[in-house]
């Protein structure tokens, strides 16, 4: 349960874990052992949803010492290349990132980290609000690809973790109305919990059948549609429902190839946008929940300790709940 296994740098730290939350790459990988052209060729620590206390510091580090919480952003940089000198260093091909191969993860008792990827939480802000900082960084990232701002209207395609953050974020960023589609009739639910402004639930309609509902609901075609799912019809039905001259951003991801309206979207100018996780979005999510202007703690629905892991991870591959977590701290098992 001790993640250390290079050298400690002068600009690392060490962590007791304190909370980790289970994303379902990290279930994905543990079932098919790879996810597209990330491929577990040897045993791999899973988890990245993280957050912990600094036990040690390297010497170069400054800004942290030990005993101060921390959420921890998953992937660093492994060189200052073009993507991290404008500022996208998510996009960066030799990137480290927890819990995609050959890259450790931080589901353990003690974990190394580099110094520069761990942000001081705010006393008011709980372990498990540091470790959701790292699913809420996908809906910050993404509703800042789509631009929702001032008056959106907003469609966000599925009801997972994702999706809810999703809801989460463009409420706070200004967003008039939401809907949020989804087969799961519990999972829209939690999606009015936390802000949706209108559900519709999912059944054997055609992509164009969901589209009109969304329309219908909205009382007008979204502007921006979010697509979490990754499931072909979800996107051609994000392609039909949005605004001619808006926006789909893809953030869930299915199969490599699928097939789509291609021809829809292009007369209509719908711009199509991918994100790939997140880039600058911690000190945004901290300084969010340091205020209170968002509440992620409902996203949270069932807790294990480290010990009972397999079972946690049996938890979110059944889909029961949102967000299953983990507490590797024996010591400390308050959220």
């Amino acid at each position: 349960c001790v993640n250390t296994s290079l050298a400690f740098g002068t600009q690392e730290v060490l962590l007791r874990m304190h909370s980790v939350g289970i994303c379902g790459s990290d279930v994905h990988y543990w079932q098919h052992g790879r996810i597209g052209d990330f491929v577990v060729k040897e045993p791999m620590v899973l988890g990245h949803e993280a957050s912990g206390t600094v036990v040690k510091v390297g010497s170069g580090v400054t800004h942290l010492k030990p005993g101060d919480r921390v959420a921890i952003e998953p992937g660093v940089p492994r060189e200052v290349d073009e993507f991290c000198k404008s500022g996208r260093y998510n996009l960066s091909p030799t990137i480290f990132f927890c819990a995609t191969p050959p890259d450790d993860g931080n589901l353990c008792r003690y974990y190394k980290h580099s110094a520069s990827y761990c942000y001081k939480l705010p006393d008011n802000v709980t372990f498990e609000e540091g470790a959701l900082i790292e699913p809420l960084s996908v809906g910050i990232h993404a509703c800042k690809r789509a631009g929702v701002t001032l008056g959106s209207k907003v469609f966000v395609s599925g009801s997972g973790p994702i999706g809810l953050v999703n809801v989460i974020i463009a409420k706070m960023m200004g967003a008039a109305s939401v809907v949020v589609t989804d087969i799961s009739a519990s999972r829209l639910q939690k999606a009015k919990e936390v802000g949706a402004d209108f559900i519709v639930q999912v059944k054997n309609e055609t992509p164009q059948e969901v589209a009109s509902k969304v329309e219908s609901v909205l009382g007008c075609m979204p502007e921006i549609t979010v697509e979490c799912t990754g499931v072909q019809a979800c996107i051609q039905a994000g392609i039909y429902a949005t605004r001619s001259g808006g926006t789909l951003v893809l953030v869930g991801l299915g199969p490599e190839m699928v097939t789509v309206p291609i021809v829809n979207a292009a007369v209509r100018e719908v711009d199509i946008r991918g994100i790939f996780r997140y880039c600058n979005t911690w000190p945004v999510a901290i300084a969010l929940l340091a205020s209170k202007r968002i509440n992620v703690k409902p996203l949270v629905t069932h807790r294990f300790p480290l010990e009972k892991a397999l079972e946690a991870f049996e938890t979110t591959k059944r889909g029961e709940g949102v967000k299953v977590m983990l507490k590797c701290d024996p010591n400390d098992q308050n959220p």
